[in-house]
């Protein structure tokens, strides 16, 4: 196998692995919390996520195209400062506190679309020595999926059941309507 071969490997495995645990241990647990709860954990984790900014660290990586560094050394960064943002809203129990937890999953995700395109497109597995940056891509990004998807998860099934301070309106979800 080559060394694009092996990196695409890593990524679906892990990405399976984490989804399984996601499956069998943390998305059990959760269900059984409060909405906020629920996402506190997912948004603290999500704050770890200035990992990626090695990708602009000499040494650290070989020399990486700036068209894939710059985007997901920053886009990191920014889905952290809204990951920090959402948790602070959600804590304090904002009224549109869920805007932006859409909004955080969102920009992180796209960031990680962007990313993989990019290392795609630039063959960056095979064409660059990541060095220790090769275990952010094949080991904390899926952990990094399977956790937007939980989020996403839990706000389609119970974002509805949200309560904001001073918030008087009740939302139900509509299937314990019928």
């Amino acid at each position: 196998m080559n060394a694009t071969q092996i990196f695409g490997l890593q990524v679906i495995l892990s990405l399976v692995t984490y989804a399984l645990i996601a499956r069998w241990y943390i998305v059990p647990r959760l269900a059984g919390l409060e909405l906020t709860a629920a996402l506190t954990p997912l948004l603290l984790f999500h704050t770890l996520r200035t990992i990626g900014l090695v990708f602009l660290v000499p040494g650290v990586t070989d020399t990486l195209p700036a068209a894939f560094a710059i985007p997901g050394a920053y886009g990191d960064l920014i889905t952290v400062g809204l990951a920090f943002l959402a948790l602070v809203a959600i804590r304090l129990r904002w009224r549109r506190a869920l805007i932006l937890v859409w909004l955080f999953s969102l920009v992180g995700l796209l960031d990680f679309v962007n990313a993989f395109a990019q290392g795609i497109w630039n063959d960056i597995a095979a064409q660059y020595a990541l060095g220790p940056g090769w275990f952010i891509p094949t080991f904390t990004v899926p952990a990094f999926v399977v956790t937007h998807m939980i989020v996403i998860w839990l706000l389609v099934t119970r974002g509805a059941t949200y309560h904001a301070v001073g918030s008087s309106v009740h939302l139900t979800p509509q299937k314990e309507l019928a």
